[in-house]
């Protein structure tokens, strides 16, 4: 046995299990965390100076070395587009896209609802809601107080919410 190979075995005994685990903590994938650490043996097969060397701990340089392989693979694999899977024969499947047919009934039902409100109801769910404002930018853009935005949002949902139920029953009824 060569003194490179005996390095080897002796390093995968000694550190094997403990870079085994932190790699599976680290990816949440067994298999993939055994190919890191497969890599980070070689990298030290490659490199039995940085072991042997007297500085700093070998665990600690393995540890490193496993961190930067699964850095280095995540940022790769956020750098390629997404795959698209390919059926037995080889041709391209386009990714599987939900129907919106449920999205779209559901923003109709609430447009419907929106429009059942008073004008002052509507606009503060519209700048909070839709625009995403804060209650005190909503109170600016409206020019009324945050207190009253914020009782105008309480009431609107509840009025919004009284109509849906109203329209549920409707739908029950018929």
């Amino acid at each position: 046995m060569h003194a490179d190979e005996a390095l080897v075995h002796a390093i995968y005994s000694e550190h094997g299990r403990a870079l085994l685990a932190y790699a599976t903590r680290l990816t949440g994938d067994r298999a993939a965390a055994e190919d890191v650490v497969q890599e980070t043996i070689v990298r030290a097969w490659r490199h039995p100076e940085v072991l042997t060397n007297g500085k700093g701990s070998t665990r600690g340089w393995l540890f490193t070395v496993a961190r930067n392989i699964i850095t280095d693979r995540a940022r790769a694999k956020a750098a390629r587009p997404q795959e698209v899977p390919a059926d037995q024969d080889g041709v391209e499947v386009a990714p599987v896209q939900r129907d919106h047919a449920e999205h779209v009934v559901a923003s109709v039902t609430v447009l419907e609802a929106m429009d059942s409100l008073s004008e002052d109801h509507r606009g503060v769910l519209e700048e909070i809601y839709f625009r995403g404002r804060s209650l005190a930018e909503a109170a600016a853009a409206l020019g009324i107080p945050t207190g009253t935005v914020k009782s105008r949002s309480y009431y609107a949902l509840r009025a919004l919410r009284d109509h849906l139920t109203e329209r549920s029953g409707e739908g029950v009824k018929a």
